[in-house]
């Protein structure tokens, strides 16, 4: 998989979404707090993002030291 970065919190969204969606109606009829349910899609889109990040910097630095490996070694 070439562009990790991208998939890996584009598929945690879409499951968040649908996670969400199917939880709307716990929410509506009162069995979760507005502060449970919308908490909780916060914190998961907070950890997603943190995910994203790091697998940017994780990818940038696979990328500079494979550089300064090609840079380095004896031809």
């Amino acid at each position: 998989m070439k562009n990790k970065t991208i998939v890996i919190p584009l598929v945690l969204l879409f499951y968040l979404f649908i996670m969400s969606y199917i939880g709307y109606s716990g929410y509506s009829s009162g069995e979760f707090s507005a502060t449970r349910y919308f908490g909780v899609i916060i914190g998961s889109l907070v950890i997603i993002i943190l995910l994203y990040f790091s697998l940017k910097r994780k990818e940038k630095l696979k990328k500079e030291r494979e550089n300064d490996i090609n840079k380095n070694s004896y031809k």
